[in-house]
């Protein structure tokens, strides 16, 4: 039987495949758990817009996140944080902080788990952090780690 998938399923395909599978695995299991749909031409054809407006979709989000990656290399964040002699700071400076930071000064926001840093900043001075803004797309945002007086 002919099915089209509606959401992933293990061992037979990703949402939106059209996958052959025996008769009683798709009565019993896969269309009662409103996983697949049987392969109609109407059911096809919605998958296919479906796939478009997808593709689409995802073509304007990866537009919007190089816009974004070129428009913060120009930018530059200030972090103020209690430091020591020889600029060392008390505590450290994390994705967190940056994304903060960045909601903050440059009103963007910034999910902390896109923010790639080998480790905490830990001394005073400028750094380039990288940020995963789409797949494939990553931008460069400066971050100067002031001393708070």
């Amino acid at each position: 039987m002919l099915v089209l998938l509606k959401q992933d399923v293990k061992g037979s395909g990703k949402a939106g495949d059209i996958v052959k599978v025996s008769d009683g695995y798709a009565r019993n299991m896969l269309l009662p758990k409103g996983l697949a749909v049987e392969a109609t031409e109407g059911n096809i054809r919605a998958a296919e817009k479906l796939k478009e407006r997808q593709a689409q979709k995802a073509a304007e989000d990866k537009e919007a996140a190089l816009a974004l990656a070129e428009s913060l290399k120009e930018k530059e964040l200030t972090i103020k944080a209690k430091a020591g002699d020889g600029g060392r700071l008390f505590g450290a400076i994390t994705s967190k902080d940056i994304a903060d930071a960045a909601t903050e000064q440059l009103g963007i926001e910034l999910d902390k788990k896109k923010i790639e840093l080998d480790a905490p900043i830990k001394v005073l001075g400028t750094y380039t952090t990288i940020l995963k803004l789409y797949q494939e797309v990553k931008g460069e945002l400066k971050v100067n780690v002031v001393s708070e007086e």
